[in-house]
């Protein structure tokens, strides 16, 4: 009885060791490059537990971008991407994208390659290219 009650605060700080160690061996994130109208701007996200979670980001005054980062259950673990023109009436999407996790980079344009996106009624175009990182 003695010698297992020594045991446990030496289990429990291993328990949080491993823990702590897989947290930050796995610390990635989605970075996306995205150019509108000549000016470019990273967009980041890191993974998530929901599909249903986090915002898309305006991208000017036509465009949304959205970064779904799922990991886990191993069997539903992907990258999707949305792109969305964002009209008066409501958004409407233009692109989804989906890649299944773990994906690598290839090459200069991470592992999406150069995406040219179109606005149909307004006629603007949206370049994007995505990469996954490790956290520094």
């Amino acid at each position: 009885m003695r010698r297992a009650k020594s045991m446990r605060p030496r289990l429990v700080l291993a328990g949080l060791a491993l823990l702590l160690a897989s947290a930050f061996a796995r610390a990635e994130s989605v970075a996306c490059h995205l150019t509108y109208g000549g000016d470019t701007q990273v967009i980041e996200n890191g993974p998530g537990a929901s599909p249903y979670t986090g915002a898309p980001t305006a991208i000017g005054s036509f465009f949304l971008f959205r970064i779904v980062f799922l990991r886990e259950p191993a069997d539903l673990a992907r990258i999707n991407l949305y792109v969305h023109a964002d009209l008066d009436e409501a958004p409407i999407p233009l692109q989804h994208a989906s890649y299944a996790y773990p994906v690598r980079n290839q090459g200069r344009y991470g592992f999406t390659g150069l995406q040219r996106i179109y606005e149909p009624k307004r006629e603007s175009e949206l370049l994007y290219w995505c990469e996954l990182k490790d956290a520094p």
